[in-house]
């Protein structure tokens, strides 16, 4: 298809024409990638080179969320360190070329294994090696130094769960559409017990296997970490319990025939338990893993917050995609684990 909903491929190819010339020749042909549910994610070509246009969702945005120079800017910097990003190519900030800001990146090799079934094929011994990995390179991108990088003024460490708390809060309020059971009780016991931020580091801001690329053919290579629409400087637990978070909602959908929120690999044999990564990320960075039950139920309240997001815009006829008609059921059982997380 040359022209698709929310990418205008002769726009695009004009526009890359004058930005990078000699990336792409001719007309451009387009697909969605599917699975996304927060921003679009487009593989575009010209029949020889492939590469991938990313861009925000259509229709109703919260407010700070989708924002395509952060992202942009995230693995730029990031592709002189030892954490895995694609090359980035151009950024486009001007909605009227568009419609929306975008940019457009490397498509890089590998799979975003979402699903316990995908990673049972491997055998235990890849699935635990794979999973370690996942631990082990977000331990070195908190070992970044954002300064160094090039990233010291992306966020403000200082004050960061408070502030984390109250955006949430707001992102609830521009997609509040429903009555949901707890979850004001869950952002009032965050906002009551705000404990010491940590150090600040570069923080991914969802960090999960399916966000990032492993290529089989290559070792079993991690290739790149994707998504970093929610990337800043804040306290790194945030992303170890962001992982936790979904590893505990699959093990918690396990057997009762309920599909877990977003992901179920960790159900997958060999994949590290919850007490195995939150282990081997304490070692292998040091840090105080103590507080981590205020960072699930804050994990599990900005996931709840995001469903409901993504439930308002499908309810709105605002989605391109499948997969979006379950999503309101999940958010229920999300503030639930949340509650019992703060307990």
């Amino acid at each position: 298809m040359a022209t698709i909903d929310g990418l205008d491929t002769a726009v695009l190819a004009d526009w890359l024409a004058q930005q990078r010339p000699g990336l792409v020749h001719g007309a451009l042909e387009a697909s969605l990638i599917t699975g996304g549910k927060s921003n679009l994610t487009y593989t575009v070509t010209d029949g020889s080179t492939t590469l991938v246009v990313r861009r925000p969702p259509l229709g109703h945005v919260l407010a700070t969320a989708h924002d395509m120079s952060r992202e942009y800017r995230a693995m730029a910097a990031l592709s002189s360190t030892d954490v895995p990003v694609p090359q980035m190519y151009a950024l486009c900030e001007d909605p009227a070329v568009m419609g929306a800001p975008f940019y457009v990146m490397e498509r890089a090799t590998g799979t975003p294994y979402k699903t316990a079934a995908e990673l049972e094929l491997l055998g235990t011994e890849r699935t635990r090696a794979i999973s370690e990995n996942l631990v082990d390179t977000l331990g070195r991108l908190h070992a970044v130094d954002p300064a160094a990088a090039g990233l010291g003024d992306f966020g403000r460490p200082d004050g960061y769960l408070e502030r984390q708390v109250g955006r949430w809060r707001k992102q609830l309020e521009s997609s509040r559409s429903r009555t949901i059971d707890g979850i004001d009780e869950l952002a009032d016991r965050l906002s009551a017990s705000i404990p010491t931020s940590g150090e600040g580091t570069i923080v991914h801001g969802d960090y999960r296997l399916d966000n990032v690329l492993i290529d089989s053919a290559a070792g079993d290579r991690m290739t790149a970490v994707l998504d970093w629409e929610m990337s800043t400087l804040g306290d790194p637990l945030t992303d170890v319990a962001v992982m936790l978070a979904y590893q505990q909602m699959a093990e918690a959908s396990r057997g009762t025939g309920v599909a877990a929120s977003v992901t179920d690999a960790p159900l997958a044999a060999g994949y590290l338990s919850q007490e195995e990564v939150l282990q081997r990320y304490a070692s292998a960075t040091g840090r105080d893993v103590s507080d981590i039950g205020f960072h699930l139920g804050l994990a599990f309240f900005k996931l709840a917050v995001i469903l409901e997001g993504i439930h308002f815009r499908y309810s709105h006829g605002q989605t391109l995609g499948e997969g979006f008609d379950t999503i309101g059921e999940a958010i229920g059982p999300l503030v639930h684990a949340g509650l019992a997380a703060t307990d």
